[in-house]
């Protein structure tokens, strides 16, 4: 069997690259540090809106976060998330509105992560993947799950109470395994989820059930999608992935069996691919890259050995 090199290993993962910002969750129930954080001239903060922020590009050609001083921020007062302090000690909030606010200048555009994830450097990314992922907790879930009551916010946007009972809710994250299946043959199992256009193909995932491991999620989840049984499972990474709020678990697997029978329901088409024919594929433009900002394209490049066709896919 060939062995392939990963010269894609220097690269990050995206949106896992170090972002500078400690988060410092001890201040977050210390209101008196909060109101004076915000009150700070250095202090920077964003809004955030259905998964959208604002972007822009600065004159030498780099894409940020449009952040305004604190005192410059639209009014918001239950809405206001700590998201954490850099290494010159500039603290960073986002505020939760129902509409991102217009800009006088007009060049900064609304975007989500999808896109925004691959233009924004680490340090903001981290930002609006925090940001993102408490928004969209914060919108779905107002009440308590143990009495109804409406709660109320608390630690700075990670707690919400509930009056009534005195449950604590926190925010919710989903654990969710994707898998680079190979074989014996050093082929790799490609599929297309019944939604997705013609011709896109990716790797393999599913949520982990209660009561499972994520190794056993990793056998389970191939053998109901495409019905191939797998052996050995090795962990990669992990990937915050807050649509709307997954943890993504990367795996290289070993299929001990290679006859598939799709199940139709999630998977639409599977194939084993080798390297040869991906390549052609991708020539022929027959398969589209699964590129952006998944840990799909990583897993895929780990085995094919170099990176994929630029040609932009999310």
């Amino acid at each position: 069997m060939t062995i392939w090199t990963d010269h894609t290993a220097d690269r990050p993962i995206s949106l896992t690259a170090p972002s500078g910002i400690d988060r410092a969750a001890h201040h977050r129930l210390d209101e008196a540090w909060l109101a004076a954080a915000w009150s700070h001239p250095t202090t920077r903060c964003f809004v955030v809106s259905g998964g959208q922020v604002l972007i822009d590009e600065t004159p030498d050609g780099r894409t940020e976060l449009v952040m305004t001083p604190s005192f410059e921020a639209p009014l918001t007062e239950a809405h206001r998330y700590f998201l954490g302090i850099d290494e010159d000690g500039v603290s960073y909030f986002a505020l939760q509105k129902d509409a991102l606010p217009g800009r006088i200048d007009q060049s900064a555009r609304p975007a989500g992560l999808r896109e925004a994830g691959l233009l924004l450097s680490p340090r903001d990314v981290g930002l609006m993947v925090h940001a993102v992922g408490l928004e969209n907790w914060q919108r779905t879930h107002r009440f308590c799950s143990r009495c109804g009551e409406r709660t109320v916010i608390a630690a700075a946007g990670h707690i919400r109470r509930c009056p009534a009972c005195g449950a604590e809710h926190y925010p919710r994250t989903d654990p969710a395994v994707i898998m680079a299946v190979t074989d014996e043959d050093d082929r790799i199992l490609l599929g297309r989820q019944v939604h997705w256009p013609e011709g896109r193909f990716s790797t393999l995932a599913g949520f982990v059930e209660p009561g499972e491991s994520i190794e056993q999620a990793v056998r389970r989840e191939v053998c109901e999608e495409v019905g191939v049984t797998v052996g050995p499972v090795e962990y990669v990474a992990s990937q915050p992935w807050p649509f709307p709020s997954s943890l993504m678990l990367g795996f290289m697997a070993r299929a001990t069996s290679t006859e598939i029978d799709v199940d139709g329901d999630e998977i639409h088409e599977a194939r084993w691919f080798s390297r040869e024919e991906l390549r052609a594929a991708f020539e022929a433009g027959e398969v589209l890259p699964p590129y952006g900002i998944s840990i799909a394209a990583r897993l895929i490049e780990m085995w094919y050995g170099k990176p994929l066709p630029t040609r932009s896919f999310v």
